[in-house]
This record gives structure tokens, sequence and C-alpha cells, in this order.
């Protein structure tokens, strides 16, 4: 096996937490740093267009994955994420948004001590810059330029008067993380262009001479001595094994399906599992691709009743949070609104057809699990989210259902409303709308928990993102997540990052 010179930190995943804690450890030129990528060290020419997003979720910037066939629908469903340099953040819909801050109370209730809401603050303002916000809630000089689309889009600014209308509260900042009801979203856009964490961490980073980037390189295991972590084996783009030695630590950062991938291929996790499928245990951890939970995306659309303007951003500009009956002390629906069907809508056939609104369960029951499915580090892991194994998810989802019609039955709609096209106004009662959800449900590509932050037998890591049980290893990224924030998970993983290069620094 070859070697390459050793380096104080090795990080693990070029997506949107590797790119911040590459970027903020080099930023002291008495340390080396090694990030390293399982895909390519360029994005796809249709990533930085904001309205092309939808066109990357099938593409070579994704692993191109399925779930299992999930118990309570029978059918798999595809799982897309980020593969290559920005991860995620390179191919996802640029929407910038902190969970509200009542979703992140259970994570201390895991034993994730020091990590509420206002605990993270500090994280999340030094991510962004948000012109013309509340200094004392928004960031003034982060990396990231996040700011609402304006003008809005003319279906998405009538869907939005038409929710208030609806009786539903008219936020004024709905991605500062205090605010419940409707309002313009940030996105991560800049002059019409996506912002990745590539684009707005990692980039600026690579003329350092004490950071080296390794694209298309994929770690096979973890290199682990009386339970202390070494280094890592990895091949590059030539097939070649070869080690890197980290003399101060190892952090990996390679996603909710990835980390705790890495861990079980390097003989950290369920024992039981490991010898199944021929892996010596290393480490028994039981909660190591355990927790895995994600939110769901439910379609209702409409044919429009006039042409639609061509869409010239992200396509949803606005969003809503709201509480169903089932909530449980915090937002548990998000409405996304598209001004196209973008090719993700049932009954769609392009942007020119119609609009809809998506119901989002974000506060999800159901746990599932990421899995080995053999000793090899090229083979797909087993995803199984467990979608609606939980019924109050189900539940919640029909709500969300009910709510995003209420909404689109609004006098602020009249000029644009055609026929309802999905689920079809005969899809009324709660067996029909089962069916319905059961067979046009997607992932809203935010798998989280995998290994879980805290102090509970299912935890992974501790308060400072080291592994139990293994020292000089860390995990930083949305596996670490005890549960999921009631919102897209991008800037909640920006922080954790931000976090996690100080905690490592401090070491």
């Amino acid at each position: 096996m070859l070697r390459t010179d050793s380096y104080d930190f090795i990080v693990v995943g070029a997506g949107t937490a590797g790119c911040v804690i590459a970027a903020r450890l080099s930023e002291d030129p008495a340390v080396r740093v090694l990030l390293l990528e399982a895909g390519s060290g360029t994005t796809p020419p249709a990533s930085p267009v904001a309205t092309e997003w939808t066109t990357l979720l099938n593409s070579e910037a994704s692993w191109g994955e399925m779930t299992t066939p999930q118990a309570a629908t029978g059918a798999a469903t595809p799982f897309p994420r980020g593969r290559g340099i920005g991860g995620s953040s390179a191919i996802n819909g640029m929407m910038y948004l902190r969970g509200h801050h009542t979703s992140y109370e259970a994570w201390q209730r895991a034993g994730a001590t020091g990590w509420g809401f206002d605990d993270l603050l500090p994280y999340f303002k030094r991510c962004e810059t948000g012109a013309g916000k509340d200094p004392a809630l928004r960031g003034t000089d982060g990396p990231l330029q996040v700011a609402p689309t304006s003008p809005l889009h003319e279906v998405v600014a009538a869907c939005l008067q038409a929710a208030i209308e609806s009786g539903l509260d008219h936020a004024t900042d709905i991605s500062g993380g205090l605010e419940v009801g409707f309002g313009p979203v940030d996105a991560n856009i800049v002059n019409g262009q996506r912002q990745s964490a590539a684009d707005a961490y990692l980039t600026p980073a690579l003329a350092r001479e004490n950071l080296d980037f390794m694209p298309n390189a994929t770690v096979e295991r973890l290199a682990i001595a009386d339970r202390r972590c070494t280094g890592i084996e990895f091949r590059s783009g030539d097939g070649l094994p070869t080690f890197a030695a980290a003399a101060a630590e190892v952090v990996v950062t390679a996603g909710a399906i990835g980390s705790p991938q890495l861990l079980m291929l390097s003989g950290i996790g369920p024992q039981e599992h490991l010898r199944a499928v021929g892996l010596d245990v290393i480490h028994d951890l039981p909660g190591v691709g355990a927790n895995l939970h994600d939110h769901v995306l439910v379609p209702v659309t409409y044919r429009a009743s006039a042409p639609i303007p061509k869409a010239t951003s992200n396509h949803g500009e606005v969003l809503g949070l709201a509480e169903s009956e089932f909530a449980d002390g915090t937002p548990d629906l998000q409405i996304v609104i598209f001004d196209s069907g973008v090719g993700l809508m049932p009954g769609m056939d392009g942007p020119e057809t119609g609009y809809g609104m998506f119901a989002a369960v974000i506060q999800p029951f159901s746990r599932g699990t990421v899995r080995l499915s053999g000793p090899d580090a090229g083979a797909s892991p087993l995803i199984d989210p467990n979608y609606f194994g939980d019924d109050r998810d189900m539940l919640t989802a029909l709500a969300g259902l009910r709510l995003i019609r209420r909404i689109g039955q609004a006098s602020a709609l009249d000029a644009w409303r055609g026929e309802e096209i999905a689920p079809g106004r005969d899809v009324d009662d709660d067996e029909s709308l089962r069916a319905y959800v059961k067979t046009n449900y997607s992932t809203y590509f935010h798998p989280v928990g995998t290994c879980a932050m805290g102090d509970t037998e299912t935890s992974v890591v501790d308060s400072e993102l080291r592994v139990h049980g293994i020292s000089r290893l860390r995990v930083a990224d949305a596996s670490v997540m005890p549960s999921i924030p009631s919102a897209n998970t991008n800037a909640t993983v920006y922080a954790i990052a931000e976090r996690a290069a100080e905690l490592i620094v401090r070491g």
C-alpha cells in the first residue's frame, strides 16, 4: 500500500460540512489539511444555474441511489444526494433557512448539551451575510450571500397572498428560525447563480499551500489502532490503495448516508450487522446507521388558466411553516410553493403547464436505517428511511394536503387557477388520499440522524462530535443531528460545520 505524507487533519467528504471545515482549519498555516471527495472536483454546467437544479438530481453529481422497498408503501423510491465538490449544496434547491427554534430543544433532550438554537445562533450568523436583516438574528459578514427572491414570481406572489387570505400568518423573515407563517424564503443565489459551499468556502481556500484537495478518491476504511484513529485507507483515481496518516484527527463529513457507511466499513457499528456482512468488529456502537429519518414531500398541482411567466429563480421562492393538529410543540408542516411543474410533480408536462404546492412532513416520527450491502466500499448501502412507518406521519401529510387545498381555493388565485390535476377533486376521503400519498410522495433530500449526537444508548458522537469509544475521530454533518429541524437542513449543516471547526481547533 502506498503512503502519502502525514497530515494534521484529514477531512473525508467535500460536501457542505467538509468544505467549511477544510477551509476553516487551513486558515492556520501551521497545520496541514487533506480533504478527500469521492466525486468530481468540478461541478456540472447546470449547477450554477438556479432554474436548472432539478436536472441535477439524476446527473453524475448525484449518487443515483434508491431506497429499499418501503414497508408502508411497497415500493422503492429515488434518493438523490450530492456527489462531488460541494456535495448536496451543489445540486439542492438552494433554500437557506434555519429550523424553527423549538425544534432544537429535542437535541438537548437527547444529551446534545449546548446545542440548542441559542447556542447555534452565533454559528448560523457566522455563515451568512443577510443584507437588510436584523443583525441580532442574522449574519452580516459571512461567506454565504443569502436573500429572498425579489421580485417574486407572479404565481408565487399570488399563492402567498392566498395563504394570508386563508388566515395564515405573514412571516417577515421565515428563514430566521423564530416565526411561523408564510413568507419569501432566503436562497443562496448571487446574481442569478447558485452559491454552493464550494463556491463560498472551499474554492477561495484552495490556493493555500497547506490544503490538499483530492477528488475522485474513495475512502475505503478508517485506520483504527488501540481505539485510536490514525488515518485513512483510500483509492484515488488511479485505483491504487493508499494510506494517509493523521497526526491530530480524522473528521468524517460524508453525510447522513456516507458517514455511517464509512464507520461500519471500518468495523465501528452494530456488531451483529458487521459480522453478518463479513467485517471484523473494532468497536460495537449500535447507533451507527440507526435513527435515519427524512422529510417527505407530497404535491397538490393545478393547471393554470393563463400562461405562466418563465421562472428566473429556484422555483420555490415562498414557503410556510404551520402546525397540524398532531404537532407537538413545534411546527410539523412546511408548505412549499412552486411556480411550475419543473418535472417533479405528477401530472405536469413541464413548466408551462401549471403550478403547485408541496406538503412536507417536517417533524417525522418514522425512523429507519442505513446498512451495508457487503464489505466492499464500492457497494451501494441499503437505505431504508422507513417512510410512513409511523402512521402519524401519514396523518400529518393528509393535514398538509387539506391545508394546501384551502389555500388553493382562495380568491387571490382566481386569475391563475384551473383544474386541480393532482390528487384531483375526486380524491377527497382519507382512504383515497392515503393511496395518493403512498404513490406520489418523494424525499425532500434531508436525511439526518445516523451518527446521532448525545449520551443515549444509540448515540454515536458526544457533544463535541467525537465518536464514542474512538479517539481522534469526529463526525460533523447532518448525520449527527439527533432529530431533524423543522426546515431544510443545509443551513443547519453549515452551522454544525462552523462549530465543529472551532471545537477541533480547541482540541
